[in-house]
Parts: C-alpha cells; structure tokens; sequence
C-alpha cells in the first residue's frame, strides 16, 4: 500500500509506533556510546555516502591464503566471484548449506529453548510457540538464542568456513574480523498491531552497525513467499538519496524506496532448506513476517570495528521496567 492511499489513521499509528521503538531504543544507544565512543560518529556519518566512500579507502590489502582450506560450500561459489557479485549488487547467491548442517542447526533449534520478542525473562520452546503465546498473554514474533546458538557444532562448523572469511576480507578489506552469529525463529501470529507490521513486513531498511559490513543468511527451514521470504534491493548499497542520507529513520516506505532505486531490483528469496545468500546490509532489505509457516535462519556477520562485547548482538538494553522491545526483523 503506498503512503498516499494509506488510511490517515494507519498513518498515525505508524508514526505512533516509529516514536516508540526510537524512544525505547535511547537505553541501548546510551550504552553503545559509553562502550565506545567511537560508534556515534558511525552511526550519525556512516549513512552519508562521502563518509562511507572514504572510510572504504582505509580497506586493507587481503592476507596471503585468505579463504583457504576445505569449506562445506565446494567449489559452488568462488570468494573472488562473490566479491565482484556484492560490489556490483550487493547480494550474491549460492552459498547453500549440506543437508547435514542444516538439518543439525534444526534438530538444535526446535529442541533448545528461545527467548521470546528479545526478552530473556521470556523463554520456550519454538514447536511450542502458540503455547507460549497464551502463557506470556502476547503475541510472540520471534525466538532468540543469543549466545546459546555457540551450543550447536554445526553453527560453529559455518561460522568457522574458510570461504566466509575469505569472501569477507576480499569485499570488507583485509581487517574483516567476524562480528556476530545467531540463529532465530520468526513466528507466524495472529495478534500483529499495524505498528509492528512496518517494523517487520512493510519497510525496507538499511543497517549501520558498522562502517562496512557484510552478513551471510542461511535459511535453516524450508521459505516460500509466505513464510517470511527475504527481499533485496539489488545495487541500492552503492547509491542513496539524499534523503535517505540526511536523516535518523534507517526504515522507508517500500513504494518509496522501490521508486528511487527500480521496482526491477527487488529480489525476493525463497528456498529450500540450507539455502544460503550474503549481502551489503547497507542495500535497502527487510524480513517479511511469515503468514504461514516459521522461518528458522541462520546468520553470521563481519565487520571492521571491534564488536560490542557488552550484550549479545541485537539484545536491547532495557528500560528499568524490564518491558523488553518488540523485535524487527532484521534478515
């Protein structure tokens, strides 16, 4: 729905609900400028392209051997290839998970207990999920496993693949050091305000975590259009308008934002399960809510600034009421 046809009252609730979630993430912004100093200056420039395209020049050379080594992945993909691939896109395809790995990552997820919306108070079992719903009194729109995702060998097996590294480095610069990995749910629910729709399935957005990033998504069960496919749009990390540049909002409407940089660029993934992808997160992207089955992905990120060791990534600093963030998400 554009932005014109849309009721001026779904409008205001959408605005409404934009304030809140800036609001409430004031505590983790508040925490990430006394960890380091040096995140505010990212967050406020890295959004520019002259500040971006400058801090690319820092890029180091790529060591001697990067990527080498046996890699779960074959031969399917080369690092140089996807490299080329992501600065001309900014997404590239076909890094797909073995049966084995992907079907391990699933038998661990179902069987370990998650964190409900990003609040560790919140904990149950994913095949449990409608179950939990009624017992916290709220909808759940995810299932978190923060630094239990380390539990599972076959996530430590990924996270460690020579290829991941050795695509990273050659696209990031020689000093792409690994930043995250996770694996979580994205439920289908009933009980979604229109706030929490934008903030999931009707925005498109870029990420700043770092100055230059790059993530590998991995789908750990089967996705269609209707279980929370992942969008894309091609090329959008190497342009921005400049009124996606002079502002705080990371998120934009979707017909806005397909407007500016082609209807034709947009890339819906589905696939099966282990199907895997790495993008820019700067591109323009989001992360539908599934409206049919659960989606279980698996994602692992680099960086070039030292990571927040602090909390977990994508774990909000709460307020001290202990109400924890409705989570977007993000892949």
């Amino acid at each position: 729905m554009s932005e014109q046809l849309m009721p001026a009252a779904n409008r205001s609730q959408r605005t409404v609900g934009v304030l809140r979630r800036v609001a409430a993430r004031i505590p983790t912004y508040v925490s990430d400028i006394r960890e380091n100093p040096a995140w505010l200056p990212m967050f406020l420039l890295a959004r520019t392209m002259p500040f971006r395209r400058a801090h690319w020049m820092t890029a180091r050379r790529v060591p001697a051997g990067s990527g080498a080594g046996s890699s779960l992945f074959g031969d399917a993909v080369t690092a140089s290839d996807a490299a080329a691939a992501l600065r001309t896109d900014g997404f590239c395809r076909g890094l797909n998970l073995p049966p084995a790995v992907h079907e391990e990552i699933a038998g661990f997820a179902r069987s370990t207990p998650c964190f409900a919306n990003f609040d560790r108070q919140l904990e149950f079992l994913a095949p449990e999920h409608q179950v939990a719903e009624k017992q916290f009194g709220r909808s759940i729109l995810s299932g978190h496993f923060f630094e239990r995702s380390m539990e599972c060998a076959a996530v430590r097996a990924v996270q460690q693949d020579p290829l991941l590294l050795g695509i990273a480095q050659r696209y990031l610069g020689g000093q792409a050091t690994l930043a995250t990995t996770r694996i979580w749910w994205t439920f289908p629910t009933k009980n979604v305000t229109v706030a929490d729709l934008h903030l999931t399935s009707l925005n498109l957005h870029f990420d700043l975590d770092d100055w230059r990033m790059l993530k590998f998504f991995f789908y750990i069960s089967d996705v269609g259009e209707e279980d929370g496919a992942h969008v894309y749009v091609l090329g959008s990390h190497r342009k921005r308008a400049l009124k996606h540049q002079y502002t705080l909002l990371v998120g934009h409407p979707v017909d806005e934002v397909l407007r500016i940089y082609g209807a034709e660029n947009r890339v819906t993934m589905t696939g099966k399960a282990g199907t895997g992808f790495v993008e820019d997160p700067f591109g323009f992207h989001m992360g539908s809510v599934p409206r049919k089955n659960p989606r279980l992905m698996m994602e692992i990120a680099y960086g070039v600034s030292r990571p927040s060791a602090r909390r977990f990534h994508g774990e909000p600093v709460l307020r001290k009421t202990g109400t924890a963030l409705n989570s977007q998400t993000s892949g």
